[in-house]
């Protein structure tokens, strides 16, 4: 065999396995990417669940305190506002994500002011149907922080993946964008103050 044959089959070989590499690369990104979308629609579910908790809870609280009417609008307007922020897999950016956040800790906010509202009144603390309920938004408050550190996992996977060279030539070529993160609310980090 002549030497530029050689030459030339070693080229398409290298070149070959270049394909190859970034064909499997481009997969690997590709699922990673799901991954993340199908965490995302996890979080979106268990925020779902909330706010759909939230309207029985205020109906529920409405029969024993009637003149907290502000506290309820409150609440409600929050779960509205909380509803409306649309982010979907396909953009999560940090502010996306950010502006999301906000506007639950927004409704959480209001959720505290509620529960406030109900230690003034005992006979619904210890009414069947609003134990139950509580009950069931605690529950639905841990699988969010569940959900969210499972989101926060996957999409540092993800952005681990598409930043390491030489796959990010890759992942630059097909399009893939780092995904933001859920991050704790401002001021997270003080103990808050306890007073007798």
């Amino acid at each position: 065999m002549k030497k530029s044959t050689i030459t030339i089959i070693v080229i398409v070989a290298i070149i070959g396995i270049a394909i190859i590499w970034g064909i499997g690369k481009y997969n690997k990104f590709v699922s990673l990417e799901e991954g993340v979308s199908g965490q995302w629609a996890n979080v979106e579910n268990v925020y779902q669940r909330r706010a759909d908790l939230i309207p029985n809870l205020v109906n529920t609280v409405k029969g024993y305190a009637e003149h907290e009417q502000n506290t309820f609008t409150n609440v409600i307007e929050a779960r509205s506002k909380a509803s409306s922020i649309n982010v979907t897999a396909d953009n999560l950016s940090e502010e996306n994500i950010a502006a999301f956040q906000k506007a639950q800790d927004g409704l959480s906010d209001a959720l505290s002011r509620l529960m406030v509202v109900v230690e003034r009144y005992p006979d619904l603390k210890a009414n069947q149907n609003f134990l139950d309920l509580q009950a069931q938004l605690e529950g639905t408050e841990n699988r969010i922080a569940n959900e969210r550190r499972k989101f926060n996992e996957t999409a540092q996977n993800f952005n681990t993946a598409i930043r390491r060279f030489p796959a990010n030539i890759i992942a630059n070529m097909g399009g893939f964008e780092k995904k933001g993160y859920f991050e704790a609310k401002e001021g997270a980090d003080v103990a808050p103050t306890v007073e007798f």
